[in-house]
C-alpha cells in the first residue's frame, strides 16, 4: 500500500505565502521524482512544479519567480513554498510522484490540498 499525504493548503490573501507539503510512504518504494499540479476551478490540470532524486527542479512559466519547489524524493518529501499569490493560483493542488515498488516501474497521485486565494 502507497500513502500520498499532502499538507498546507488554506485559504489567504493575495499576495500572502503558503508551504505545501507531501509525504509519500509505502514499502518497497523508491522514488525519482516528485511533482505538483493543480486544478483551478472549471479547468483542466496544469504543470506547477518538479523535482528529481538528482536535484533536477522544473517550474511552469506562470509560478517561475515565485513558488520554489524542494524536498529530496529519495527520502519521499517535497515542498513547494508559494509566494506573491494570486487569485488565478486558487485550486486544487495535487502531488504527484514516479518511481519504483521493488522492479516495477510506477506512479501516484495524492488526493491534493485546496488553496484559495482572494483578493
Amino acid at each position: 500500500q502507497v500513502q500520498l499525504v499532502e499538507s498546507g493548503g488554506d485559504s489567504v490573501q493575495a499576495g500572502g505565502s503558503l508551504r505545501l507539503a507531501c509525504v509519500a510512504s509505502g514499502s518497497d518504494l523508491r522514488l525519482s521524482a516528485m511533482a505538483w499540479y493543480y486544478k483551478p476551478p472549471g479547468q483542466e490540470r496544469e504543470f506547477v512544479a518538479r523535482i528529481t532524486d538528482m536535484g533536477t527542479r522544473e517550474y511552469a512559466d506562470f509560478v517561475r519567480g515565485r513558488f520554489t519547489v524542494s524536498g529530496d524524493p529519495g527520502k519521499n518529501t517535497m515542498y513547494l513554498q508559494m509566494n506573491s499569490l494570486k487569485p488565478e493560483d486558487s485550486g486544487l493542488f495535487r502531488c504527484k510522484v514516479e518511481g519504483r515498488r521493488g522492479f516495477l516501474p510506477v506512479v501516484y497521485w495524492g488526493q491534493g490540498t485546496q488553496v484559495s486565494v482572494h483578493s
